[in-house]
């Protein structure tokens, strides 16, 4: 059975695709049949992001590990069971044709709050949820005091999560492992950087996640999702020493596979 990786935030500009591309085409360069769905049905950033990619490697007679991409299928009204929803048919459906030849699903959500959005996530094995190293971006976590240090209350994102565990329970599906990465991080130790810690890490253990160090904010992964490329392929394509960023940005994305465990993965990049 596939190993399903739902990668979601309610809010816009994260880096939820970003990860998404760097996580699905790392599992594929360590030998896993990655396969993967784009819920976002307007922009589909990552579905863009993985057709680039073929695009480019076509065009330049490569052959790179590359996670597959499929659309969710189109679903005839009349197919339907009475009060079924069509989203939720779709996504299904989807998940069911990929599972057989996967090993990892990854699903990537929109930034707000949908139908397929609600029901990815009760799908989760292993939730990502990137999170800019902000307190505005902590705020779909929950809500804080005015001094960023009293946690008032869970927010809407979290009940959303509690929901899905709630699902996935009452089914008898092992818990999803939530991990949150923290994305965008400063290279220098301020105030707010360690408020933020300080918080995620008292939120952590009263709604159960696990937090994992995420990307720098870097020039570089603007530039390669035109060709859809991520920092593995850099070698491939003929850039033999790679500079100070992108080995940092490289071993940032390291310790995320490896922050994230999942079953019957061995890092080796």
């Amino acid at each position: 059975m596939a190993h399903i990786i739902v990668v979601g935030n309610e809010k816009g500009g994260a880096g939820k695709s970003t990860v998404s591309m760097h996580v699905a085409t790392a599992l594929a360069r360590l030998g896993h049949k990655v396969s993967t769905l784009d819920l976002d049905l307007r922009q589909k950033t990552l579905g863009t992001y993985i057709r680039n990619r073929e695009r480019f490697l076509q065009k330049s007679g490569l052959n790179l590990p590359s996670p597959a991409y499929r659309d969710l299928p189109e679903v005839d009204q009349s197919a339907l069971q009475p009060g079924e929803n069509i989203y939720d048919r779709r996504l299904s459906a989807a998940v069911a044709e990929l599972e057989p030849d996967s090993d990892f699903i990854l699903i990537d959500c929109p930034g707000s709050h949908t139908r397929l959005s609600q029901v990815a996530h009760s799908l989760a094995d292993t939730l990502i949820t990137p999170l800019n190293d902000s307190f505005i971006d902590f705020d779909l976590l929950a809500h804080v005091d005015s001094d960023g240090m009293k946690i008032l209350g869970p927010s809407v994102y979290s009940e959303m999560v509690w929901n899905a565990r709630q699902l996935r329970a009452q089914a008898g599906l092992r818990p999803i492992d939530w991990v949150v990465v923290r994305n965008r991080l400063g290279a220098q130790q301020m105030v707010n950087k360690e408020k933020m810690g300080a918080a995620l890490d008292n939120l952590a253990k009263r709604i159960g996640f696990r937090t994992a160090p995420g990307f720098n904010e870097r020039v570089i992964f603007r530039e390669l999702f035109p060709r859809g490329l991520t920092l593995l392929d850099l070698k491939d394509i003929g850039v033999k020493q790679l500079n100070i960023s992108n080995v940092a940005a490289r071993q940032e994305l390291r310790d995320l596979i490896k922050a994230l465990k999942l079953p019957g993965v061995e890092v080796d990049f």
